[in-house]
């Protein structure tokens, strides 16, 4: 996944980098929709508890012994370990905590890796930059020295802590060692500066306790309703299977202990009970709301794959493009040649406050836009953006504000919903390099969008930019030659280039010379390879014919 906000370099100064390809994005492979557990009795919740902290203790002593084995991990040790938690709950729940464990140790890994990137990302930067004279400009493509000497010294000290950094981290990872924490490490971290996180030490208690809990089960296709351990009737029933030290307080056959509320699942309810009905495979997941004092259980299951839409067939009645923006979706509709149809839209969003202020705001803005693509019957093309590489503070140095405004820009939370919500509508999501779409589309779409009743923003036009990327034509507009020689003698009247001529989105260079029609062959703002244009003549053809005798 490529960057968006690298240096942006004028592809007159310097050769752009190749672009990749719009490709339409596949549509999710999982579903997982919740619902709150009603009226549960105090019973109910006693129950809940004294089967999620035992289940929890024992999904904490087999993280561990995973974290231990390291790379010497085997599939005798995950048996013999599977063999040591059955004895204390029963074979489907040993299961599905060392299932959870695998995946907890595996996440680890990935993010021990993405960690040490980071960590050479960084070195590598500011090594270039120190090996630079103090003061020394930058340029569009590299950066320059740092600014003064007392920062100089300081960033070789920042170099030799993340230089061991980066040898304990690369020790750890050779070696297989990873460093867990069930429940979170911001809320551990809570723990000692309660003040800062506005929370009493009993409150905290209470979230860490519900953080460690374990109550999932994974579900098996051929069983009743899908899942034998937390089961679920069509009718809403929740029933679980109680481990074997708390057997004594079920209060149904079987060692099964049936919970007073029941679930409806208003969304996606009707595709749930089609599943259960026929015995297919549910995940389920029951956890605790502290702040709310509520219980929610959470049903997840696998989608088929569906096969994609060709890219033509979603060009073919034009698209929508899209402009992530830190506060706002710039749209705009094109049709397929590319030309911008009827006004932008602005769709706005706030990500101040809280976590789930911030996911509902973007779930807002997103219906909107999917509503206005649904009515046009048209697919959306946005940007295949990943800021991961550019928030570090090695990149930018005291521009905090910008790595801040990058960093608030939900990039990976807003795509993965679009693509999901957008499945359930019908809507296609084509995915574009979204490399130089904001400088080429303020340079060449802007200035004529803009009108007496119309102030088109730089984002509008890089929704235009994004748009024609998406419909596969160049960013730039076709262009006319000066009104007193526009015939097809001196060529033809645009600059358009073919499909598959290199470089097609990219200016004309500025060859220094007289700018003047007297100028030589060689000479105009149009200086380049003419040849590589769909032109039906160019000027060195002309000059031939005249001294040929």
């Amino acid at each position: 996944m490529r960057s968006a906000s690298r240096p942006l370099s004028s592809p007159a100064d310097s050769p752009a980098r190749g672009f990749a390809a719009p490709f339409v994005a596949l549509d999710p492979f999982g579903v997982a929709i919740r619902d709150r557990l009603k009226d549960l009795t105090l019973a109910d919740v006693k129950v809940l508890r004294l089967v999620g902290d035992h289940l929890g203790s024992l999904a904490s002593s087999d993280l561990k012994a995973r974290c231990a084995a390291g790379l010497d991990h085997d599939t005798g040790q995950w048996a013999e370990r599977k063999r040591a938690l059955t004895g204390e709950s029963s074979s489907r729940w040993a299961g599905s905590i060392t299932k959870a464990t695998h995946d907890q140790w595996a996440l680890a890994r990935r993010s021990q890796l993405a960690h040490i990137r980071s960590i050479e990302a960084g070195i590598a930067t500011i090594s270039q930059r120190l090996s630079l004279p103090v003061g020394e400009k930058g340029t569009k493509q590299s950066l320059g020295g740092y600014s003064s000497a007392q920062e100089w010294f300081a960033k070789t000290r920042r170099l030799h802590v993340l230089q061991d950094r980066l040898e304990q981290q690369r020790a750890d990872h050779q070696a297989g060692r990873v460093r867990v924490v069930r429940g979170g490490k911001r809320l551990l971290r809570a723990r000692h500066n309660l003040e800062a996180a506005e929370i009493t030490e009993a409150e905290w208690r209470k979230k860490w306790e519900a953080a460690r809990r374990f109550l999932a089960a994974d579900g098996e296709s051929g069983k009743r309703y899908g899942n034998e351990t937390i089961r679920v009737t069509p009718d809403g029933e929740v029933s679980i299977k109680l481990p074997a030290p708390l057997a004594y307080l079920a209060n149904t056959d079987h060692g099964r202990y049936i919970l007073t509320g029941k679930v409806s699942f208003p969304h996606r309810g009707d595709q749930w009970r089609d599943r259960i009905s026929v015995n297919r495979a549910v995940a389920y997941r029951i956890c605790e709301d502290i702040q709310r004092g509520r219980w929610y259980l959470t049903a997840s299951w696998t989608i088929p794959p569906v096969k994609t839409v060709p890219l033509q067939a979603v060009r073919a009645g034009g698209l929508i493009g899209v402009d992530t923006n830190a506060d706002h979706l710039a749209a705009w509709r094109l049709d397929t040649h590319g030309n911008p149809v009827g006004d932008p839209r602005r769709f706005d969003y706030d990500l101040t406050g809280n976590t789930q202020h911030r996911d509902a705001q973007i779930r807002h803005a997103l219906i909107r836009l999917l509503h206005w693509a649904e009515r046009h019957g048209l697919a959306i093309a946005i940007e295949d953006l990943n800021f991961q590489a550019e928030t570090t503070r090695e990149k930018h140095g005291r521009r905090k504000r910008f790595r801040n405004l990058i960093s608030g820009m939900p990039t990976s939370k807003l795509r993965s919903r679009l693509v999901s919500m957008a499945a359930e509508l019908g809507i296609t999501i084509v995915a574009v390099d979204p490399a130089y779409t904001s400088k080429w589309g303020a340079q060449h779409w802007q200035k004529p969008l803009t009108s007496k009743n119309r102030n088109a923003t730089r984002h509008d036009a890089a929704a235009v930019a994004i748009g024609r990327r998406a419909l596969g034509h160049p960013i730039r507009r076709r262009t006319t030659p000066p009104p007193h020689d526009q015939s097809d003698r001196a060529g033809h009247r645009t600059v358009q280039a073919e499909p598959d001529v290199p470089g097609r989105e990219e200016p004309c260079p500025r060859i220094p010379g007289p700018r003047i029609r007297s100028a030589g062959t060689g000479r105009g703002a149009n200086a380049g390879d003419q040849r590589a244009q769909h032109r039906s003549g160019h000027a060195a053809e002309h000059l031939q014919l005249m001294l040929s005798p």
